[in-house]
């Protein structure tokens, strides 16, 4: 089976809801009470006039690379958010020297996240569970919204906080915990970096724990697509004691996405 056809029946299979009907419509008097940066951010992304979305589907091609020192390996993503449930489906293919395959799924379902990594998608390589990760897939989950879906942010499980004039802090509680990050804005109110201690990474000096650190997803360039306000390009970089490593640049496929999708459809 192919990468998007095992993407496709994860989702399908993990007992999702799914909306009856559009979601309200977003008016700008809803925006009265946030931050100027974050009311700046919102109408550039057009969420004023738009119906709430409650999920979405994308794909992404770009290259991966598991340590500074290490050449850029091609790969391909797909994802599938939902507003409902909260939750999120990440997969992953990675070509390690062009031949051998490595999937990986990042899941956030129930308040639980995981990490799951096999090769050739048979012999599993990594699997992490427990707090980091919840805590991880739960601010990631935040991230997409900030960057791809932002009529999912104006909900009762967000919270938004001022900082200054080109940056406000944004948190998601879910399940009894909470996450936070800063996004910071250009004058006209274009997201340009997520910026989140709320993620954990190996650490460099000993593999086998996990070290909290800043986490970013700098932003390069916007595109307007079917009305949607969407990001050409983005990166996720972690902030390490070493300096910044960039570890993933990722392209969004724009004919891939598709906003309040069932997760059985195709």
């Amino acid at each position: 089976m192919s990468m998007y056809g095992k993407f496709c029946r994860e989702i399908a299979s993990a007992g999702l809801p799914v909306a009856s009907a559009p979601g309200e419509v977003i008016a700008d008097s809803q925006l009265a009470s946030l931050p100027e940066p974050a009311q700046r951010y919102l109408r550039f992304m057009g969420v004023v006039g738009r119906a709430r979305d409650w999920s979405f589907r994308l794909g992404y091609h770009g290259r991966f690379r598991t340590k500074p020192q290490q050449s850029w390996m091609k790969c391909e993503a797909w994802q599938y958010n939902s507003r409902l449930a909260v939750a999120r489906i990440f997969h992953i293919r990675i070509r390690f020297g062009g031949v051998a395959a490595v999937l990986a799924r990042d899941t956030y379902r129930d308040g639980k996240g995981r990490m799951l990594i096999r090769l050739m998608d048979l012999i599993a390589i990594g699997d992490g569970t427990g707090e980091e990760y919840d805590i991880g897939e739960l601010v990631t989950y935040l991230n997409d919204a900030v960057l791809i879906c932002p009529t999912m942010l104006l909900v009762p499980a967000i919270s938004w906080a001022a900082v200054d004039g080109t940056s406000f802090d944004i948190s998601l509680t879910d399940h009894g915990r909470r996450v936070t990050a800063r996004v910071f804005v250009g004058a006209d109110g274009a997201p340009t970096e997520f910026s989140t201690t709320d993620r954990f990474c190996y650490n460099p000096d000993e593999p086998k724990t996990l070290l909290r650190a800043r986490w970013t997803t700098p932003v390069e360039g916007w595109q307007t697509v079917d009305g949607r306000t969407l990001p050409i390009r983005a990166q996720a970089v972690w902030h390490l004691p070493s300096g910044p490593f960039t570890y993933a640049d990722f392209t969004l496929v724009p004919q891939s996405l598709v906003f309040n999708v069932r997760p059985e459809d195709r």
